[in-house]
């Protein structure tokens, strides 16, 4: 345990060595804001519903940008064999890894508390889809963390994992779509609506918390995890 608090706290102070860290929090904040603020008015409704509507599709730009960095700048910089060859475990490292940049997710997150403020103010949204759309959010986010760090691992090359990323990700967002599942065979409807991430955001974020969905992302998580303390082994042994 006190490896990957060692790992955490060396990864999330890097995040915030330079401006570019405070220059994310910053054009998430004010293109969110924006974007929904820009509906609110228009529908005149008290309430999130497009406010969490709109972070998958945001997740899918920022969440990438976030670890992009991670293991393709170890590379990069070559310091990744030294960091293998410490005595600790791969699975510390990316533990490690993952706590730091959910950590600096979260805070991001949670710094939109102005949003359901205003909210409150202007309207009596129901408090149910608020909470659970920030839950589902967390959870997202972890499943797209987990998911770009892991991408991460394979280029030494910043951009490459941006790109990838995004891809990937939008690949697993968008597969439980109707617009896929409509042309799927019916056999595979039922696996490709449960291996959609963002089928179980849009329960969630309507209040319904159901242990499947949290199961699902945690799930998701330890996988990409998994295949991430995976690659760095097949690394160790080349």
């Amino acid at each position: 345990m006190d490896n990957i608090i060692t790992i955490f706290k060396k990864e999330f102070k890097t995040f915030f060595v330079s401006p570019i860290a405070y220059i994310f929090i910053v054009v998430y904040l004010v293109v969110t804001n924006f974007l929904f603020f820009q509906s609110f008015f228009l529908i005149n409704q008290a309430d999130m519903r497009s406010y969490f509507g709109l972070l998958p599709w945001i997740f899918l730009l920022f969440v990438p940008a976030i670890t992009m960095r991670s293991w393709a700048e170890e590379k990069k910089l070559k310091t990744l064999e030294l960091l293998l060859t410490w005595p600790i475990s791969d699975f510390q490292v990316v533990a490690g890894k993952f706590l730091a940049s959910f950590s600096f997710l979260a805070i991001t997150i949670l710094l939109s508390i102005s949003v359901p403020i205003t909210v409150s103010l202007l309207g009596s949204p129901d408090p149910g889809p608020i909470f659970g759309g920030y839950i589902g959010a967390l959870l997202m986010g972890a499943a797209y963390l987990a998911i770009g760090l892991w991408i991460s691992s394979f280029t030494e090359n910043q951009i490459v994992a941006f790109i990838l990323g995004v891809v990937i990700t939008f690949a697993l967002f968008i597969v439980g779509n109707p617009f896929v599942t409509m042309a799927a065979p019916s056999m595979l409807v039922p696996v490709l609506n449960y291996i959609g991430l963002g089928n179980h955001f849009q329960s969630i974020e309507r209040g319904v918390i159901d242990t499947r969905d949290i199961l699902y992302y945690v799930s998701v998580v330890g996988f990409f995890l998994f295949l991430n303390v995976q690659t760095l082994g097949s690394r160790k042994w080349e």
